[in-house]
């Protein structure tokens, strides 16, 4: 039993069910709360960690220390790091959340009925979001400030990496809610690495009204399997660039390059390129060229491979493959039909993408491709909240009810019929 278990005790689900108890009560007052009320609880957040940013990089040492030893590879220790840039943007970006459009209390589609009441809808919070995720303690202020300012409660469970880290920032979080006078009790860091804790959040169906889980496809697989809670959530990011037979050369290549290379570790990175036959012998070698300067390797169909000299061969394993790497699977394809049909068997709808000059193409990859998002002439890489205007995002839905795409603020709420009447019965 570690340090965080000792200070929890030994009955996890007893722990657990107080979070959740104390979380749906202080769901309540946050949800009344006035808009002032909540960007002043993010403001002082804000605030706070500007103040107690040695606290916080001591702390980040601590789980940097622990996650060398503990033989954590490069990549993760870099996203566990708190540098001081990273600990001014998460300050900035609290603010700049604090400064965004208020969803909770707007009514849109007022409508006079023929009774003479009027109906409308009212967008509500949704309650309780539980949110589990690993490695970047920035998760911690980021969903925190998005459930705040949404008038939601937050139960907060970070990877054990960073316990040390996000414990700090909680600090934080609860001292700018006293500042605003609000409950600490509406943003709880889960103060265990025991993984039974996760067992019970994700079931605790009396308190938590959401989950998200944010982070590998390990950890949200296991999730799906336990979970009674609905969830927001994607499983990976197999996403595809198509290039067309009416693909601007130019064009096409600059979005696939950007697609591929501008990240490599993202959900939204292309990992299969899809090109037509008659544009493929020019435009294939010229592409695979480019990859080969950011060191990308290639594995591709028999055509492909006929075509160029840089692809290897695929396995059927590679049409399925979220590489998070310098890797990308190649396919040659007849026409827009069999691209569309090899998105359709191989998507993990997160986001396509179609290269072309023809208006009629790109409707119909638009009507056909069943994404979270579609698009024309523009790299994967925009599957963003930031880059489509939510502000932020806790996450990215393709699930179809509820929230699809980047989630951002209107994401983390509901809405619910509201009905006006002067004295109105129904005959």
């Amino acid at each position: 039993m570690n340090a965080q278990t000792d200070a929890v005790g030994s009955d996890i689900k007893g722990y657990m069910r107080g979070l959740g108890e104390q979380a749906r009560q202080a769901g309540r007052d946050v949800a009344r709360a006035e808009t002032g009320v909540r960007n002043r609880a993010l403001e002082a957040t804000a605030d706070a960690i500007y103040a107690r940013r040695q606290q916080i990089k001591d702390a980040n040492d601590k789980d940097m220390e622990a996650g060398r030893s503990n033989g954590l590879d490069s990549a993760l220790l870099d996203r566990l790091q708190l540098t001081d840039a990273r600990m001014g943007a998460m300050a900035e970006g609290l603010r700049q959340i604090a400064a965004l459009p208020d969803p909770v209390g707007a009514i849109r589609d007022m409508s006079s009925r023929p009774s003479g009441i009027q109906v409308g809808r009212m967008r509500v919070p949704l309650g309780v979001v539980g949110i589990v995720y690993e490695s970047r303690p920035n998760v911690t202020a980021d969903a925190a400030a998005l459930c705040l300012k949404s008038g939601n409660a937050a139960i907060l469970r970070g990877g054990s990496e960073a316990i040390h880290s996000n414990q700090a920032i909680a600090a934080c979080i609860g001292e700018g809610l006293l500042v605003a006078d609000l409950p600490e009790t509406a943003v709880q860091v889960v103060a265990t690495t025991d993984r039974e804790a996760v067992g019970e959040l994700i079931t605790m169906d009396d308190y938590v009204d959401v989950l998200v889980p944010r982070g590998g496809k390990g950890l949200i697989t296991r999730i799906m399997e336990g979970a009674t809670v609905p969830m927001i959530k994607h499983l990976e990011g197999v996403c595809h660039v198509y290039l067309d037979s009416d693909a601007n050369p130019d064009k096409a290549q600059r979005v696939a390059i950007n697609a591929k290379t501008q990240r490599y570790g993202t959900c939204n990175t292309m990992e299969t390129l899809l090109i037509h036959e008659t544009v493929a012998p020019e435009l294939l070698p010229a592409v695979a060229d480019a990859l080969a300067e950011h060191g990308v390797s290639l594995r591709g169909c028999p055509v492909s491979r006929d075509l160029c000299a840089r692809v290897g061969e695929a396995s059927d394993a590679d049409w399925d493959s979220e590489y998070l790497a310098p890797e990308l699977a190649v396919r040659v394809v007849a026409d827009l039909d069999q691209a569309i049909e090899h998105i359709e068997a191989h998507s993990s709808r997160h986001t396509d993408a179609i290269v072309t000059e023809n208006w009629s193409k790109a409707q119909r990859f638009l009507r056909e491709v069943d994404s979270s998002s579609v698009m024309v002439n523009a790299s994967t890489r925009f599957a963003d909240g930031f880059e489509y205007g939510l502000g932020a995002e806790i996450g990215v839905s393709t699930d179809k009810l509820h929230a699809r795409g980047p989630v951002g603020l209107e994401g983390l709420t509901s809405e619910k019929f509201v009905v006006l009447g002067n004295g109105h019965i129904r005959e």
